[in-house]
């Protein structure tokens, strides 16, 4: 099973409180709040987009789609698009496929977040695999990501 110590001694070594907890298996965001009984707008799934051809995150709910047209516009890009396992897998090489944690800046890229979940008092997201899962304040994710607050809903 991929490993989750660079981000666990990310958070110690900033001296952040988290939570890690197990789970059933899932490969949905929404299906790991499901199992892991937390709402869908507090679980944060990860997705890597292509900004102009250029990799980074994108962290939602994980109840919520990206609108890419419009994501596009925000960012002033000619193109937003998904990413295909290809062009990301070598990007983050102790994580599985899907199960990679909304710190972009752990893994060179930039990480672009929901304004729905900037007032959110505590998150949860994958650590790297399909069976664990953090929970943290999101004020500390805030601090140490430093996200870019955008709006991915579909008009």
């Amino acid at each position: 099973m991929p490993e989750k110590k660079r981000l666990l001694a990310y958070l110690k070594e900033n001296n952040v409180d988290y939570v890690i907890s197990e789970h059933p298996k899932a490969y949905t965001a929404q299906r790991v709040a499901a199992e892991a009984h937390i709402s869908g707008k507090k679980f944060l799934k990860t997705i890597v987009v292509k900004i102009d051809g250029k990799l980074a995150l994108a962290v939602l709910p994980a109840n919520d789609r990206v609108g890419f047209d419009e994501f596009a516009k925000q960012l002033h890009a000619r193109k937003v698009e998904l990413a295909s396992e290809e062009e990301f897998r070598n990007q983050f090489p102790d994580c599985e496929t899907g199960g990679m944690p909304p710190f972009g800046n752990l893994y060179g890229m930039d990480t672009y977040i929901s304004s729905d979940i900037v007032d959110s008092d505590k998150i949860a997201f994958n650590a790297c695999n399909h069976v664990d899962m953090v929970t943290m304040k999101f004020e500390d994710f805030n601090k140490l990501v430093n996200p870019i607050v955008v709006h991915f809903e579909i008009p």
